[in-house]
């Protein structure tokens, strides 16, 4: 494992407690930094804080909920001086159906948490970052936000609306020590794919040239580096991750 710096740092990770988000808080310990796990699953974000040892703290948060997001950052930066970087890592995959099958009340749930929710993290703690004129910001989109995955309109289309938030927020920031990026991920085993069809994992393996599934800790090796000061010169990018699927 190569070595990052974030000693000192202190993160928030949304939907930390399980999958890619716990991965990428492992990393982020590692790494020297002190890491916040926001997730609604109380009872996973406390096993979760268990495993991973004495600097991890959690806070139960629906990002769905923007007071409950208030709520979140109150509480973290009560326990912490700042938050140096926010990972939003929470999201959900939503139903496979065609785009005029979808159930509307489906429609409005993946939209809610993958991109008002990242939305209403963004809005809180971006204001306590200028304050110090520091920080960083990585949104996890996916490559389905590039290329439109069949039988996936709302995932598709809330990813595709985190890329070009993170662009916007990018270059509203670039004036300041506040970096904010993304990252297209082809699918990775996680428990995500509990939500998905099997037709559509294999849709979606079948799509990567590397002919395998992405891992955890790839994922989070990428975002642990964005997280750092060493990456001072990207912000409102889109870094790939997609096995060779997605190249632009």
């Amino acid at each position: 494992m190569n070595q990052l710096d974030m000693n000192g740092r202190h993160a928030v990770v949304t939907g930390g407690a399980t999958g890619l988000g716990y991965a990428i808080a492992q990393r982020m310990l590692a790494s020297g930094a002190s890491v916040t796990l926001w997730d609604r699953d109380e009872a996973a974000l406390q096993r979760a804080c268990a495993e991973l040892g004495a600097k991890a703290a959690a806070v139960t948060v629906d990002v769905g909920d923007h007071a409950s997001v208030q709520s979140a950052v109150a509480q973290t930066l009560g326990k912490n001086p700042a938050i140096d970087a926010l990972v939003n890592s929470a999201g959900v995959a939503g139903a496979n159906a065609k785009t005029w099958d979808y159930a509307i009340d489906e429609w409005h749930k993946v939209i809610q948490i993958n991109l008002n929710g990242l939305f209403y993290c963004c809005r809180e703690v971006v204001p306590h970052m200028r304050k110090s004129n520091y920080g960083r910001i990585v949104n996890i989109a996916s490559v389905a936000g590039k290329d439109g995955n069949p039988n996936a309109s709302a995932y598709s289309a809330s990813k595709a609306a985190v890329i070009g938030l993170t662009k916007s927020l990018g270059k509203e920031l670039a004036d300041t020590g506040i970096r904010v990026n993304c990252i297209t991920p082809a699918a990775v085993k996680t428990a995500i794919f509990d939500q998905i069809s099997q037709q559509h994992i294999d849709f979606m393996l079948s799509k990567i040239p590397m002919g395998r599934f992405g891992l955890p800790e790839e994922i989070a090796a990428m975002v642990a580096w964005l997280c750092t000061e060493d990456c001072s010169f990207s912000t409102g990018a889109v870094f790939d991750l997609s096995g060779g699927r997605s190249t632009y």
